[in-house]
């Protein structure tokens, strides 16, 4: 077994954060319905800097949408399990024509896809709380970036 690289300091491992946000197209999205049903589902995201806001779509009935109405608690992970970026938010859902254009705009520049105008598919605004990235047991220790909602670096 190779030894892990040495670890990044917490600036570079948020920067690391905001490209792969940036960047990436897809994450795992994990929710519970009221009475602790757990659903685990890759979405598609953009992630709107101005705001610190990660936008995804599902359909209104998927259970993701279902579960984060009316309190919204979500899970998200972006990364593998080597360089993973997890974060812990609320999510409101937003119809389509609700949506702001810019984040609405963002996402189908991104994804190459907007689903608008598709009445049985909602928005997901993703407010995170926490963030925490690491990529070895060497960063473990440091691997807080967010709480509250608040940058820590």
């Amino acid at each position: 077994m190779t030894e892990p690289d040495p670890a990044r300091s917490r600036e570079q491992r948020k920067q690391d954060v905001l490209t792969r946000l940036r960047r990436d197209h897809d994450a795992w999205v994990a929710t519970a319905s009221p009475d602790g049903v757990p659903t685990l589902v890759p979405l598609s995201f953009s992630w709107y800097d101005d705001t610190g806001t990660l936008v995804m779509c599902t359909r209104r009935t998927n259970p993701t949408a279902v579960n984060v109405t009316p309190t919204g608690p979500i899970r998200v992970t972006v990364g593998h399990t080597r360089d993973v970026v997890l974060i812990e938010g609320d999510a409101q859902v937003v119809e389509g024509k609700d949506l702001a254009p810019v984040l609405g705009d963002a996402f189908a520049a991104k994804l190459d896809w907007d689903p608008r105008d598709r009445p049985r598919w909602v928005f997901l605004l993703i407010t995170p709380h926490s963030l925490r990235a690491w990529r070895e047991e060497n960063e473990l220790p440091d691997r807080d970036l967010m709480a509250d909602g608040a940058w820590l670096v």
